[in-house]
């Protein structure tokens, strides 16, 4: 496979740095840019002295800068958002900022791109908060989009990531814009911080600190966790094939679990004399949060379109956050 020039935004993040160094590993030339709002250059450190890898810090909403990483590139990877629950209900205005004009900056400039003849082709990096609070069991992708009332700040990023992916599509209607969308269902594993809401990194920091881990309202609200690595596979399988382009896929776990049980199984592996503590959303977050009691993903469209079966189980990223978290053995 011929060498590709891919920038990754928000490649210092979690998510982002896991994909560059996956995208290093298979030969490709790498350009990151993050602001470190939320991610750190830390995350890069085994690959900063990478020749084929170049670090920018710098903003999606920086007009001149994305223009020329953009001219430089083959592929499009677009983390780059506001994360976390906590974030999102601490800090609307800018949760709503950072979804919506990045991108459509980011678009404008492929476009140009694509109507000079050099399509690039954009990876969009989506969120299952988009579903809202569709009552369905599991979601396939042509699901409704279920959003609580606007006075509820928890919608405002779900509300946000579907008009990224409207921006998109269009796209890829009115100028043929090659664009693959990927809606994240809890993604998790190491270098994932507890500190913008992330459930398992949170029970985890506090398990391996000896307090009681705290899980919000009565703990049955159900999830789907996938390993990072997993889901960067599929996403970096779903831009090698061109079937996946102008469509959108559920990206993650479709194995349920619910949050008392995960709470649970955290203190098996870390602490078993500890209490798990309960915390009304009110005292989490403020007195109008709203959640969606279950999140699963209907995976089908994803395993038709790359035959990439996971490689992890929950009890073995569990394990692998779990000893991140611990650090080094000395």
């Amino acid at each position: 496979m011929a060498m590709k020039h891919c920038l990754v935004t928000g490649g210092a993040g979690f998510i982002g740095s896991h994909l560059g160094e996956a995208l290093l590993a298979r030969g490709d030339r790498v350009a990151v840019v993050d602001d470190e709002s939320t991610g750190t250059v830390d995350n890069l450190a085994d690959v900063l002295d990478d020749p084929n890898l170049s670090y920018t810090k710098g903003s999606v909403a920086d007009r001149p800068l994305v223009g020329r990483l953009v001219a430089e590139a083959d592929e499009v990877y677009h983390l780059a958002a506001a994360v976390g629950v906590q974030l999102i209900a601490n800090s609307p205005i800018h949760t709503i900022e950072t979804n919506i004009f990045p991108t459509e900056l980011l678009l404008e400039e492929l476009g140009r791109l694509q109507q000079q003849g050099r399509p690039v082709k954009l990876f969009l990096a989506s969120t299952s908060e988009v579903y809202g609070k569709n009552p369905k069991p599991r979601w396939t992708e042509e699901d409704d989009l279920v959003f609580g009332p606007t006075v509820r700040a928890r919608w405002s990023y779900g509300t946000s990531k579907a008009i990224d992916e409207f921006l998109a599509l269009a796209y890829w209607r009115e100028r043929q814009l090659p664009v693959v969308i990927g809606r994240l269902f809890n993604v998790v594993g190491p270098r994932q911080t507890g500190a913008y809401g992330m459930v398992l990194p949170r029970l985890v920091d506090r398990a391996l600190a000896g307090l009681p881990p705290v899980v919000h309202d009565d703990g049955r609200q159900v999830r789907c966790f996938a390993h990072v690595a997993d889901v960067i596979r599929w996403i970096i399988g779903l831009m090698e094939t061109p079937a996946a382009v102008g469509r959108v896929f559920n990206i993650g776990s479709d194995r349920p679990i619910s949050i008392l049980e995960l709470a649970r199984r955290v203190v098996a592996a870390v602490d078993s004399s500890l209490e798990i503590e309960f915390e009304s959303y009110a005292d989490a977050y403020d007195s109008d949060f709203e959640d969606c009691r279950r999140r699963v993903p209907d995976l089908t469209r994803l395993r038709d379109t790359v035959e990439l079966p996971p490689r992890y189980d929950l009890d073995q990223i569990i394990g692998e956050v779990i000893a991140w978290k611990r650090g080094p053995i000395e």
